[in-house]
């Protein structure tokens, strides 16, 4: 692995940009999937753009445990990093629980069901390039509808762990019928930091859906994985998040990296080239500021309101 020192530097220009930037889409390792660096390694890398910190995302395990593990590697490190639970079936599922020990030792975000939700198995049910752990790793499907078809009981306690908290919860890669009911139910009982990932990939979500989950006070995340020329797939142009931010608005839209994996680039990298291609396409340096610093700061809990400051 190369080392900081003779990665790309980024431009005085973009610098100023990006400083102050919060990844909540991190993906190092340790994981089942294999990882390019290791949560020290990402911290470190971030550095080079002065993130303000990153989120430590895995769709197996807590990661707050490595990053408590990790304390001393971690104590010098640039850019300080977080973690949280993904409710796959690895930790039981929708299981308060996993939720309340990840709260408790310090994690800043619960990510609705992933690998082990239905859309996201439909989905990757082919050979599309997205890494499979599940057969080895016994997976189950998991949803936040009990068997009368109702919101399960355990769904309104994380619910209410999450609120209690003040951390942010996400809807994971489940459809959109659940993302609703998800939402709904989070608002209902006080969650504020709420987030939709890839409404195009994977979740299927019409402009119409979209708005209904915004009206849950849901923001948007895109993926820089998604547009960079390093990654092979979806391979999408620019122009496609232009539309969305132009739909959406910067101040509901959050652009993170999901990167991380091996064979990728760097998830400073996706933001040097994701934050560029934006600013080239006339998309204004206060738009971007909003989208890859207030908003996402805002959902990680580092401050109490996403505007900028």
């Amino acid at each position: 692995m190369s080392t900081v020192d003779d990665r790309v530097a980024p431009s005085p220009a973009l610098l100023k940009v990006l400083t102050g930037a919060v990844d909540l889409h991190t993906h190092s390792g340790p994981s089942p999937f294999p990882r390019r660096v290791n949560h020290v390694e990402a911290s470190y890398d971030a550095a080079r753009i002065g993130m303000r910190a990153i989120l430590i995302k895995s769709h197996h395990h807590n990661t707050v445990m490595d990053l408590l593990a990790m304390r001393d590697l971690l104590a010098d490190a640039p850019t300080p990093a977080y973690g949280g639970v993904a409710l796959n079936s690895e930790v039981g599922g929708i299981n308060p629980s996993a939720v309340a020990v990840a709260i408790k030792m310090g994690g800043r975000a619960v990510w609705g069901p992933t690998v082990s939700a239905a859309q996201h198995i439909a989905a990757h049910s082919h050979d599309d390039g997205f890494p499979t752990a599940g057969s080895d790793l016994e997976e189950k499907v998991e949803s936040v509808f009990d068997d009368s078809g109702d919101v399960s009981a355990e769904t309104v306690r994380v619910t209410q762990l999450v609120a209690k908290a003040d951390i942010m919860l996400t809807g994971g890669h489940l459809d959109v019928d659940s993302q609703k009911a998800l939402f709904a139910t989070a608002k209902q009982n006080g969650v504020r930091r709420i987030l939709l990932h890839h409404p195009d990939f994977i979740v299927g979500a019409s402009e119409h859906d979209v708005e209904e989950l915004l009206s849950h006070g849901a923001f948007v995340e895109h993926e820089m994985s998604m547009y960079h020329p390093g990654v092979p797939a979806p391979g999408w142009p620019i122009s496609r998040l232009i539309d969305w931010i132009e739909r959406i608005g910067p101040d509901r839209t959050v652009i993170d990296s999901d990167l991380g994996q091996e064979g990728n680039p760097l998830p400073v990298d996706g933001y040097l080239y994701v934050a560029q291609q934006l600013l080239d396409h006339g998309i204004a340096e206060k738009d971007v500021r909003q989208m890859m610093c207030h908003n996402t700061a805002y959902l990680l809990g580092l401050e109490d309101s996403p505007k900028a400051g």
